[in-house]
């Protein structure tokens, strides 16, 4: 199939994923119509829920393999949208629609290069197509469920909006809890323990703490506090207050190390809801580096989280499309965007032959 049938078809099947809602748990249509898909090019697929999956025609053990992987649910439409979100929309080049660029269209780039690659008997390596669920919340029913069921995988590519540039570490996620304790009391009385201000000590201390290990590609750890709640009444000296810590965890720290830093420096009762979205890289001698940095890709550190924190082997984030239109309102592509991704996820390939 040329890679200009490709393109068209590619285009088509974004068209049909943007018409099915496909929030994150809810993605039961696009997973059927991806695996239709599939099937009408003569691919043999798997699933796993809504977790989509299929080896190349000639897939060999003894190869190592390479994973395509993207998602296929999408975030809820924010109220600012004033198209359609459902309503696949092609204007003068630009592709419209709720999960067009996040991650449409890296989905059906990494699916048209699969499918191009599918039959072929000379590859030094095999392939897995993965169209996964549950990417947005990272739910439990998603890559994390399907990933030991899958043959070993050497290494793989992450389908994001990235304008087809390579992210070779990305920071983790983990979200912290802290209660500040002090002695509840009448406002008109002096209190030295105040449960406000002792939270107020330990999130200014948040605030400007340096983590000392800065990544070249991703910079700094980043720890924000998002959210604080204390008191009922205005002349009450609340006994807590809570507040919730969002921090992004570059390649030099794992999201245990920088909880047990925060937890040593602050007074408050930090507990951490998650240490699974821990930071991810790959080397710049990588051959899947090496050889994109040939095509002319720029490599970078991503600041977003992506599937990519879930897999425990090397992996590029790479996909058409541009970051910063994901979850706004009247979200696109540009068609050229996905006939170059999928042209160059197939030159990048090609140098791995």
């Amino acid at each position: 199939m040329s890679e200009l049938t490709l393109h068209g078809e590619a285009i088509q099947l974004l068209k049909q994923l943007i018409a099915t809602p496909s929030f994150s748990g809810e993605e039961n249509g696009t997973a059927d119509l991806i695996q239709d898909w599939l099937k009408d090019h003569g691919v043999e697929t798997e699933r796993l829920g809504n977790n989509v999956w299929a080896l190349n025609a000639h897939f060999d053990v003894a190869k190592p393999t390479i994973l395509l992987n993207s998602h296929h649910d999408t975030v809820k439409p924010n109220k600012a949208y004033t198209r359609d979100p459902f309503l696949a929309q092609e204007e003068a080049g630009t592709l419209y629609g709720l999960g067009s660029n996040d991650a449409g269209g890296c989905l059906v780039s990494l699916l048209a290069t699969f499918l191009h690659f599918y039959e072929r008997k000379e590859l030094k390596y095999n392939l897995l197509i993965a169209a996964s669920a549950e990417e947005e919340n990272s739910g439990a029913n998603g890559i994390s469920s399907l990933l030991p069921l899958l043959p070993p995988i050497a290494c793989g590519v992450v389908g994001e909006p990235t304008s087809m540039n390579m992210a070779v570490a990305e920071k983790g996620l983990m979200v912290i809890d802290g209660t500040a304790s002090g002695t509840a009391g009448h406002a008109a009385h002096e209190n030295a323990d105040n449960a406000l201000y002792n939270a107020l000590d330990d999130i200014n201390l948040i605030r400007h703490f340096a983590f000392p290990k800065v990544s070249e590609s991703s910079g700094k750890v980043k720890a924000t506090v998002t959210q604080i709640e204390a008191g009922q009444q205005h002349n009450v000296v609340p006994a807590a207050c809570k507040f919730v810590v969002d921090v992004r965890v570059n390649e030099h720290y794992t999201n245990q190390e920088v909880f047990e830093i925060l937890n040593s420096l602050t007074k408050s009762e930090l507990k951490a809801r998650s240490f699974r979205l821990n930071s991810s890289s790959i080397a710049n001698d990588h051959p899947l580096v090496k050889a994109g940095l040939a095509l002319g890709r720029k490599t970078y550190g991503s600041p977003t989280l992506s599937d990519q924190a879930l897999m425990a082997f090397p992996t590029v984030k790479m996909g058409p499309g541009e970051s910063t239109r994901s979850h706004q309102a009247d979200e696109f592509v540009l068609l050229s965007e996905i006939e170059e991704g999928i042209s160059l996820h197939i030159q990048l390939l090609e140098k791995l032959l």
